[in-house]
Formats: structure tokens, C-alpha cells, sequence
């Protein structure tokens, strides 16, 4: 696998492929960041994301992981202290899921974003930029039903962070495209070069793959989960024996995320894959592609159960050293 291919693996988006192919021709030593909120427990959400920078440090990528504290306090996360030792946390929970610690920085925000030069920034972005151009970049993170001014500046800090951790290549959850668009419109208008942008896809609710995977809302998979709870939230959740299940009754698109978590979270991590089954019922199976495997439960050769079970061990076993050092 060559290195575009690396990077590009299983992006739902980049923005623009061309951009990104220049970057290919000539990886090493290139910055790619992420940013997070630290607001607990690392989650399915965040280990999707740190799979793909993982990608990128195997394509020669060096990775910057935002800690977000600052935008975490104007989302009302708590204070900086309580938020800067959950930061502090998740930094060790992201070494454990795999990052390789000599090629991953790790930013708090508050040390670049309180600056004069940085504030000053912000606020001539915020005079370029309308409030209805705002309100539309901020509707993929606003929480609850009633916007805050805060809200508003945090897509803005988001363009900013860009140009100020000197990157080359954003990465985010195809729910942070408005910011990355928005980012494309602000940078240059401050004088600022844009980078490319990649979105890795969301994950289906695991009960009935409508809509996303929330830790606020649903069920979710945690790296604090034990393994049993792990195997309980895998065989509950939604698997018809297909990639593209019917609408629900009301008229929802939906999505496998058994399927999707196999795709986008396990075959990026292993060699290969190895469905235990009895002997009366055709005996194990093994898989060295998600492609196969899901070729398989298509046609009818794999069962939804025996696949769940097999996903089961397979998230267990790539979130467990996080798990060791939680409980550590």
C-alpha cells in the first residue's frame, strides 16, 4: 500500500484529493493534527480518528493531537483545571490505543490560544465572518436546543488552530467538514495558506443504525468497558446480514455498524480476522480483508452472531491496553 493509499484509507472525504496527493508524493516529516475536547474516557468516536493517524504516521506523517481544553471550557466542559487533568489522561489513553509516541505531539490549546497574536486573530476572523456563516459551521457541535456566543467563536478557533500548529493536513469526523470549509474561506482572507482536509466516517448508532454512535445519546463503546460489557453491547447491537440494510419503518436511512466497526476499526488494526464457529457448523473461518468478510455475511456463509462475536474479541483486545491503563 503506497502512501495516498494510506492516507485515503477509508476517508469518506478529502478535501481536495489533489492537495492530498501532493502531500503524498513526499510524506515524511509532514504534519497531520486532530483535535479533541477532553471530556472523559476515550470513546469510538475518538479511537476512529486516532486509527487514521495511525495511517498517517506509517505513511511518514508526524501527528499533532489537540487538547482541546480551551474550546472544552467554552463548551462548558468544566474548569481548566478539571478539564487539563482529563486532558492528561487521554494523552496516556491515546499512546495505549497505538499512536507511536516519538511521532505524536501533544498540544494543550490554552498554550498557543491565549496568546495577544492568536487573539487578535480571532477577532479580525470574527469581523470577516457573518453571523448566519457562523451559526452554519457550528450546528454540527452545538449542545442542546439554545446557542451560546461561545459556540459561535469555537469554529472560528478551529480555523486558527490550522494555521497555528502549522500543519499540513487536518483530520476530523466527516461531522467537522462545516469547520474545515469554513477554515478554507477564513485562512486566506487573515493571509494565512489552507490545508487539506480529511473526514473519516461516522459510525451508526450500534442499537439501530440510524443517525451517529453517541456517548451523550445511545450507546457507545468505551475504553473503560470491560470485556463482558463489550460483548454485551456488540450482540445487542443492530446486524442485518447485509452493508446496506432497508430504511427503518419510518423511513430512516440506516447503516451495519457491525459491518462499519469491522471496516473502519479492526481490519486497519489486524493481519487478519478469525471467526470461531463449532465444527457442525462449518468450523472457523478466517478473513485477511474486510471485503471478504463481508462478501461472506452478504451470501449468507457468515451469521451475523458469529460475526458480532468475533467483532467482540477483536475491540477487546485493541482497547485493552487502554483499559490497563485506566485501571492503572
Amino acid at each position: 500500500m503506497d502512501a495516498y493509499e494510506l492516507i485515503t484509507r477509508n476517508a469518506d472525504e478529502v478535501v481536495t484529493d489533489d492537495e492530498v496527493r501532493t502531500l503524498a508524493n513526499s510524506p515524511e516529516g509532514k504534519r497531520a493534527y486532530v483535535g479533541y475536547e477532553p471530556s472523559g474516557v476515550l470513546h469510538i468516536g475518538h479511537m476512529l480518528t486516532a486509527t487514521k493517524l495511525i495511517d498517517l504516521q506509517e505513511a511518514g506523517f508526524e501527528v499533532t493531537v489537540l487538547l482541546a481544553d480551551v474550546h472544552a471550557y467554552l463548551n462548558d466542559k468544566g474548569t481548566f483545571e478539571e478539564i487539563r487533568e482529563t486532558a492528561e489522561r487521554m494523552q496516556e489513553q491515546f499512546i495505549a490505543y497505538g499512536l507511536d509516541e516519538e511521532q505524536t505531539e501533544f498540544v494543550l490549546g490554552s498554550e498557543f490560544q491565549l496568546d495577544e497574536e492568536y487573539t487578535l486573530d480571532l477577532h479580525a476572523a470574527e469581523l470577516e465572518t457573518t453571523l448566519s456563516r457562523a451559526k452554519r459551521s457550528m450546528a454540527e457541535i452545538q449542545r442542546g436546543d439554545h446557542a451560546k456566543v461561545s459556540q459561535m467563536v469555537y469554529p472560528l478557533m478551529q480555523a486558527l488552530d490550522i494555521e497555528y500548529l502549522d500543519v499540513d493536513l487536518a483530520v476530523g469526523g466527516l461531522d467537522q467538514r462545516k469547520v474545515h470549509m469554513l477554515a478554507r474561506e477564513t485562512l486566506p482572507e487573515l493571509g494565512y495558506d489552507v490545508r487539506p482536509a480529511l473526514h473519516t466516517p461516522i459510525i451508526a448508532d450500534l442499537s439501530t443504525g440510524v443517525g451517529k454512535m453517541s456517548s451523550s445519546d445511545g450507546v457507545t463503546i468505551s475504553m473503560d468497558d470491560s470485556s463482558k460489557e463489550i460483548a454485551e453491547k456488540v450482540n445487542d447491537a443492530f446486524c442485518p446480514p447485509t452493508a446496506d440494510p432497508d430504511p427503518d419503518d419510518e423511513g430512516n436511512e440506516r447503516e451495519n455498524p457491525v459491518l462499519q466497526l469491522f471496516k473502519y476499526h479492526v481490519f486497519p488494526r489486524v493481519d487478519t480476522v478469525v471467526v470461531e464457529r463449532p465444527e457442525e457448523y462449518g468450523g472457523d473461518l478466517e478473513y485477511e480483508s474486510y471485503e471478504a468478510l463481508e462478501a461472506d455475511m452478504e451470501s449468507g456463509e457468515l451469521h451475523p452472531m458469529d460475526a458480532k462475536g468475533a467483532l467482540a474479541s477483536e475491540l477487546d483486545a485493541l482497547i485493552a491496553p487502554g483499559r490497563q491503563q485506566l485501571d492503572a
